[in-house]
């Protein structure tokens, strides 16, 4: 070997690892100062043409710009509330009337039809952002002075400002989380010293890389973040790092046990593993591209975010990692240290004994595995994702979830949440009327220069009339969005009156319409995008319409567990109507990884042994690495359950749980017996389905 051979060979791993060491220590911080740009800011979230923003907008015209309403909420020390006690609450609530952030001036406080609360709406700039915790101190401060009662503030606002406090300070705990977890499993996967730390150190870099991007592009208006695409990126990029790492490193530690030179046995590693690691990132990353086609404005700030993540992840481990492996060599693995000419890395343990199981009888195993889950896919349909109560939002006793409960047991569900009609001048009687009469409205009245209903002449601009309805159910509830339909079917009905239904019910039923179209048109895009990479990395078309059955199955079978789970152990009565898709995205695209580490080294081995033989040394020789892999990142997932938001925990256990029934059930189980109950017609169109004989078709690919 040549000198410059030679010098190559420790000087540009050496560089690499410089050059990571140097991204990590500059851009390092910039996890930690993505919340300086993120946003749990809502007003935008919904698409242009839904009825609700264009109401959003018809309202400006009335110098009723989109506001927050705060609802205070007193209850009496005694029985009753008494007249002096009403005075003194219209009285606090007076004093707002001016105060930065307060809209126009806060109702008079009305007395329940019990007499034992009362209640005022407050309105707040939507915009307000970080400082909405400070004007509801205000708020908090003005009503606490009514003698004798208690007062809570419900609603939007207060939902809102619990929401930023939950994520207030949340990523030092969520990284610390997950890496624990991650630091623990791969501490009991390779018992080793170094080497989980030099894996989790690639991971802690390539999440620093990808925050400074996402950072840039989010400073200058490119991309989206706010507190729950914060915490995703932070659990995709952890997880998929580690997984991929484990992937290098497992072909690295073979690798070294038939050849001397750790240069080359990274070298080889890389080259062996290349295919499988960039096929699954590019999987990822597409598929969460493809949230671009949403109509919802989260959904859409997701797909680019997370595809950043994800090539930072793989670009860390086949960079940082390798060059660390070539440096280091078996030391990385101390004390237990790879030697040339060990045993064969077969394996004969856990995973050849479910090997021989599946090849004993393949087409029993694959039967009853489908079966089963089959059985759990049936309570899939179960799943409600229309949305999630605002008692519902939080998992913890969050202020604004007492103060809901309180309102609701007072005072009709949608008193302080009106649905909001704009209709033309000339037709108000009839729209009115016809809002009257929808079931479900509890009372109608036109707004007047006041800014309140029923309060005088309506205020009429531009040749328009506001008018606001109250709804006899909550303004959260399904029963809520029944009546926003049926209003909207009623009213456009009036004839020359263009009738628009807007407000906080009709913004969350047509989040829910809108997520529904967005499944519809971003699932076959996912699985398309999946069955195409699989195409080109297998060079098959039976075997990649297989996986990708498999995964669906499994996706339906994790949402019929999480649906069993979520309303008889967690008491959710549904999920956000975004969580479907998000689980799909996540599950499908992340439990396609592991097929495709699998079904890529079958077809490897394939090409030598024959199908059969190809399957079986795949899944010996890949078992415990995929196994690990799976445990890290359902575990990463997992710790989003740290932040106290239903949906984030719904999020976190459809991931998890469905990561590990991939890994255990499907990977393990289902795959491997169908391909060996079809055999090599599985590959067809390709050479190997042409192999009668069982031992490949090509030679082994150089080491």
């Amino acid at each position: 070997m040549g000198t410059t051979q030679r010098r190559a060979r420790w000087l540009v791993p050496l560089v690499l690892l410089f050059v990571w060491l140097g991204a990590g220590a500059t851009l390092g911080p910039y996890a930690g100062k993505l919340g300086e740009v993120a946003t749990n800011d809502q007003a935008a979230f919904l698409p242009q043409s839904a009825e609700s923003t264009k109401v959003l907008k018809a309202r400006e015209a009335f110098d009723q710009s989109e506001t927050l309403p705060a609802i205070v909420i007193w209850t009496a020390h005694g029985d009753r509330i008494t007249k002096a006690q009403q005075t003194a609450a219209t009285r606090a609530v007076g004093t707002l009337a001016g105060e930065p952030g307060v809209v126009g001036r806060p109702s008079p406080a009305l007395l329940s039809e019990d007499g034992q609360a009362m209640q005022s709406v407050v309105q707040l700039r939507s915009d307000l952002g970080e400082n909405l915790p400070d004007v509801l101190g205000t708020v908090r401060e003005a009503v606490r002075g009514v003698p004798a009662a208690t007062a809570q503030i419900a609603g939007p606002a207060a939902s809102q400002a619990d929401l930023a406090d939950a994520f207030g300070g949340i990523d030092g705990l969520l990284l610390a989380v997950a890496l624990g977890a991650v630091l623990v499993i791969l501490l009991l996967v390779y018992r080793s010293v170094l080497l989980p730390f030099l894996i989790i150190l690639g991971a802690v870099f390539a999440l620093g890389v990808a925050c400074a991007v996402v950072y840039a592009l989010a400073d200058r208006g490119i991309v989206r973040v706010d507190g729950q695409i914060q915490g995703i990126l932070s659990i995709l990029v952890i997880g998929a790092a580690t997984d991929y790492a484990l992937l290098l490193t497992a072909r690295f530690r073979e690798e070294l046990a038939v050849r001397e030179n750790r240069t080359a046995a990274a070298v080889a590693a890389v080259r062996r593993s290349f295919g499988a690691i960039t096929a699954s990132a590019a999987t990822v990353a597409l598929g969460l591209l493809a949230l671009l086609a949403s109509d919802l404005t989260n959904n859409r700030a997701l797909g680019p975010v997370g595809a950043i993540g994800i090539a930072c992840a793989m670009l860390s481990a086949l960079t940082f990692l390798p060059a660390v492996l070539a440096l280091l060599g078996r030391t990385a693995f101390w004390p237990s240290l790879p030697k040339a000419s060990d045993a064969s890395v077969e394996g004969h343990g856990v995973w050849g004994r479910i090997g021989a199981a599946v090849d004993a009888r393949p087409r029993r195993t694959w039967v009853v595995t489908a079966l089963v889950l089959a059985v759990f896919a049936a309570f899939s349909p179960s799943l409600s994702a229309k949305g999630v109560p605002l008692d519902e939002i939080f998992v913890n006793d969050a202020p604004s979830v007492a103060a809901q409960k309180t309102l609701g047991q007072h005072f009709p569900g949608g008193s302080g949440n009106p649905a909001v009609i704009i209709a033309d001048a000339d037709r108000a009687a009839q729209v009115t009327t016809a809002a009257r009469n929808t079931k479900g409205v509890a009372s109608v009245g036109a707004v007047s220069a006041s800014g309140r209903p029923g309060a005088g002449t309506p205020l009429v601009v531009g040749g328009r009339v506001r008018i606001d309805a109250v709804l006899e159910a909550a303004a959260d509830s399904d029963a809520a969005k029944g009546t926003v339909a049926r209003l909207r079917t009623n009213l456009h009905a009036v004839a020359g009156a263009d009738a628009l239904v807007g407000g906080y019910t009709a913004q969350q039923y047509d989040t829910q319409r809108t997520a529904a179209r967005d499944r519809t048109v971003i699932v076959p895009i996912v699985l398309g995008i999946i069955l195409l990479i699989l195409m080109l990395l297998l060079r098959s078309l039976l075997v990649p319409l297989l996986l990708v059955a498999t995964v669906g199955l499994n996706f339906l079978a994790t949402l019929g567990v999480s649906a069993l789970v979520f309303q008889h152990v967690l008491g959710f009565s549904g999920t956000d109507a975004s969580v479907p898709l998000y689980g799909f995205v996540f599950l499908v695209a992340l439990g396609v990884d592991y097929n495709i580490f699998l079904m890529s080294r079958v077809r490897e081995e394939a090409l030598v042994l024959g199908t059969r033989r190809g399957v079986l040394r795949g899944l010996t020789t890949t078992g415990g690495v995929i196994t690990s892999a799976g445990v890290v990142l359902a575990a990463t997932f997992a710790a989003l359950m740290v932040i106290p938001l239903a949906f984030l925990v719904q999020i976190a256990f459809i991931v998890a749980f469905g990561v590990l029934l991939d890994t255990f059930v499907v990977r393990s189980l289902l795959v491997p017996a169908l391909v060996i109950d079809i055999g090599p017609r599985a590959w067809w169109p390709s050479a190997l389905a042409r192999d009668t004989t069982g031992h490949g078709t090509g030679p082994k690919p150089p080491a």
